[in-house]
């Protein structure tokens, strides 16, 4: 294990060993969690509920039930953490695995991204091959027609924002009580399965099922690498620990690469 908070070099022997792993691998997974994007200051889920929305538990607001009974309050809800996105940009971290992508498909390595992230700063970043197990805050589907499209344009004009068809539109996010997207899930899956090499970055490993995908990668024999400011649940599993912001630490991976 290794802590680079204090001593941020290229050289450092856990930056050698990822560097290492990398260049050696023919399919990677990477598995990105909140502490990725909280790195650029975007609010968490439960860190958007300040001022007046202190008094709401995130998870009544989060349901198909909620929409149904307040569409407004929901809506509402979501459009000011939409706002609270748009003022963010994709940090160090996220360029680094937009680099990373790059030069592995160069290579002829298979890259698989996996985020639980709703920001969409890894595209923003450059990341073109990303798969969003939980949705995104930028996408709004017709609860009428099911038409969905992407939303940039922040604030909304109206609560809930109306489709052509005059139906109300909800969030593209997974709620509480909704299955992950299928297609999503089964790439996620296969990439896990599939890979010989596994990071998982800034996720505390307790969310299902994408805590499941380093197990899966593990039984398949990847070696797995976590990257994280503090100890996780799958901290003792994995191959190769590093503790630090990925936006301090993956650069030093690429630099680390660049010397190889």
């Amino acid at each position: 294990m290794s802590d680079l908070t204090d001593r941020e070099t290229w050289n450092d022997p856990a930056v050698q060993s990822c560097a290492g792993l990398i260049d050696n691998a023919q399919s990677i997974a990477v598995l990105t969690g909140a502490g990725v994007s909280a790195e650029s200051g975007i609010p968490t889920f439960r860190d958007a509920l300040t001022g007046l929305w202190a008094r709401f538990d995130p998870t009544q607001l989060a349901t198909p039930e909620a929409f149904a009974a307040d569409p407004a309050l929901v809506t509402r809800w979501y459009d000011e953490r939409r706002v609270a996105c748009a003022r963010c940009r994709a940090n160090a971290g996220h360029l680094a695995l937009a680099e990373l992508e790059r030069r592995s498909k160069a290579a002829g390595c298979r890259f698989r991204l996996i985020t639980q992230n709703v920001d969409r700063l890894h595209q923003l970043a450059g990341s073109s091959d990303v798969v969003e197990l939980h949705g995104s805050l930028w996408d709004w589907r017709c609860t009428h027609c099911g038409e969905q499209r992407e939303e940039r344009a922040v604030p909304f004009a109206e609560y809930p924002p109306r489709c052509h068809c005059g139906g109300p539109r909800r969030p593209g996010v997974v709620w509480f009580g909704e299955p992950l997207p299928s297609e999503a899930i089964a790439a996620a899956w296969a990439a896990a399965e599939d890979c010989d090499l596994f990071l998982s970055i800034g996720t505390s490993g307790q969310v299902e099922p994408a805590a499941s995908l380093a197990r899966v990668a593990a039984q398949t024999g990847a070696r797995l690498v976590e990257i994280n400011p503090q100890p996780t649940t799958q901290s003792d599993v994995v191959d190769l620990v590093m503790r630090g912001p990925s936006g301090a630490l993956l650069p030093l991976v690429l630099a680390a690469l660049d010397a190889c």
